[in-house]
């Protein structure tokens, strides 16, 4: 019989029993897949109603599927050229630059809309500039599919800039210089060593970006581009189908797994990006005189056109428009409140699952899933089940209550991945060595966790906080679908505005999110910019 050490006796008793951190990590992990696992049921269970032709399914799925491509080729141009000069290059305006290019995250795609529409319409300001000047009548329609994946290119490129920066910032000076020194310019340097050892983290990037545009409903529907997701509203909200909204939302379904692969793929991948075993500072390229301009007009460029712009003139607008103080106010405190809760429960679901299941890669992907999916999708995973419970109470009764929990908990299921990935960050910190010293001192379970983990990943659940809280602000497919009577959060009321024409009256909610949203996202992506492995700063 072999014989068992002490400390390894010790090791197995501290690890014996049912753990209930891991409990909760499952726990989580079931509110991520079970809107999800709703939706097939629902879609096998009850047939799809006629309102919805296939001709127009196969449009729906054609319109979603080249928007995503012309978007994915939008945000890749875009954030990997600003990535590599912000990242390689030192031009007038650098340092503002690095943090600022990530500043359109905080405008909902919905609000660059607005701005877009109303400034490039026939009788918007730009066109009817052009055809005062010139006689000619540009086509500049923003209310077509092009149009929409422009706008989207612009709102969703800081997603691939953030990720192409890190990866450019992490790859190795050796492969650079040896680059250079076999006679590579600046330029081949891009696209011979930098462009292919960030690859895999471009299509990160690139893949969060097509969900986003998947996920997208009030951009697409205001500009009249009917995808996948606008057709799964439609079926729920105006057709009352709730087997063609679910059939629908398993075409969406299938690309959010599709995308989740490719992005699961493209992380493996970030071991092609090797570096040596001492970091050390990249060298600049100095861009002075025009090429200097360029990159800071570049730059400029992409942040004027992706919120500075249309931000703008849709504030130009709602100065023109009095605003109705009391819906927007009542709308803030439903905003707010909700995206508190939100916030609150889906970092406890997230941090169950990161303090549960450190080395639990299945269930962490289970959550991924979840991000994956578009709102609308969870939206009608939740409803369809609950109102069927819903027959056997009084709903007056019970649905604003009722509604108010599934919103919460539709926020939890999609946003959980988006709160883990800052708390796995913050645990990283926390060593083997950390817990086996706590639990040899006495400590439970749940001491460590209080005593040593959250203490040690407090900034980054403080991270996840904010981000969730900006995200909830945002979202409008669920809240569309889920929102009990007279619950309007700014990002419905602008919608509901917005469909009535009144884009006026739909500026003050839309800039009232970016105003909310923007400070947090202009810290994060600043501590983000001053970020480099091995520098210590």
């Amino acid at each position: 019989m072999t014989a068992i050490s002490p400390s390894r006796a010790g090791e197995r008793k501290a690890r014996g029993g049912v753990s209930w951190l891991r409990i909760a990590a499952y726990g989580a992990a079931a509110v991520a897949i079970a809107p999800l696992a709703a939706v097939v049921v629902v879609a096998m269970v009850r047939p799809a109603g006629a309102d919805i032709a296939p001709e127009l399914i196969a449009q729906y799925a054609l319109n979603s599927a080249i928007l995503a491509l012309l978007v994915g080729i939008g945000v890749i141009g875009l954030g990997a050229s600003a990535a590599w000069l912000v990242v390689m290059h030192s031009f007038p305006g650098r340092n503002l630059f690095s943090w600022a290019l990530a500043l359109p995250l905080a405008a909902p795609a919905f609000a660059l809309a607005y701005g877009y529409a109303d400034l490039l319409d026939v009788a918007g300001p730009v066109r009817t500039a052009i055809r005062g000047a010139t006689g000619l009548e540009v086509p500049l329609e923003v209310r077509s599919l092009p149009g929409a994946a422009m706008i989207l290119a612009f709102a969703f490129y800081p997603y691939v800039y953030l990720t192409a920066r890190a990866a450019f910032l992490s790859q190795s000076v050796c492969a650079l210089e040896a680059g250079r020194t076999l006679g590579v310019t600046a330029a081949g340097a891009f696209w011979r060593v930098g462009l292919p050892l960030a690859r895999p983290a471009i299509a990160a990037g690139a893949a969060l970006a097509i969900m986003e545009t998947l996920a997208d409903y009030g951009a697409v529907n205001f500009l009249g581009v009917q995808t996948l997701t606008t057709g799964v509203v439609r079926a729920w909200s105006v057709f009352g189908a709730p087997g063609s909204a679910a059939q629908l939302s398993l075409f969406l379904m299938v690309a959010a797994v599709a995308l989740l692969w490719l992005e699961d793929y493209a992380r493996r991948g970030q071991s092609f990006a090797g570096g040596s075993a001492r970091w050390r500072a990249l060298t600049d390229i100095p861009l002075s005189g025009l090429k200097g301009i360029g990159a800071a007009a570049f730059c400029t460029l992409l942040i004027t056109l992706g919120l500075l712009l249309p931000a703008g003139w849709l504030a130009v607008k709602a100065i023109s428009a009095l605003p109705e103080w009391e819906r927007i106010g009542r709308a803030a405190v439903v905003s707010f409140g909700l995206a508190a809760a939100g916030a609150a429960v889906t970092v406890v679901l997230a941090a169950a699952i990161a303090f549960g299941a450190r080395k639990g890669l299945a269930i962490k992907r289970i959550a991924s899933l979840g991000y994956a999916t578009p709102g609308a999708v969870m939206a009608v995973g939740l409803l369809a089940p609950a109102s069927l419970l819903w027959q056997g109470f009084g709903v007056a009764a019970t649905a604003t209550a009722s509604g108010l929990i599934l919103l919460v908990f539709a926020y939890a299921a999609r946003l959980m991945a988006s709160a883990l990935g800052p708390i796995e960050s913050g645990l990283a910190r926390v060593t083997v060595s950390m817990d086996r010293a706590a639990r040899m001192l006495g400590e439970t379970e749940a001491g460590a966790l209080a005593r040593v983990h959250a203490p040690l990943a407090k900034g980054a659940i403080l991270t996840a906080v904010i981000l969730i809280f900006v995200d909830v602000l945002k979202e409008l497919p669920a809240t569309l679908i889920l929102r009990p009577f007279n619950f309007d959060t700014l990002a419905v009321l602008a919608d509901r505005y917005a469909a009535d024409e009144r884009l006026a009256e739909a500026g003050w909610p839309a800039l009232a999110i970016v105003a909310v949203a923007i400070v947090p996202t202009a810290i994060l992506a600043h501590k983000i910019a001053r970020s480099r492995p091995g520098d210590e700063a």
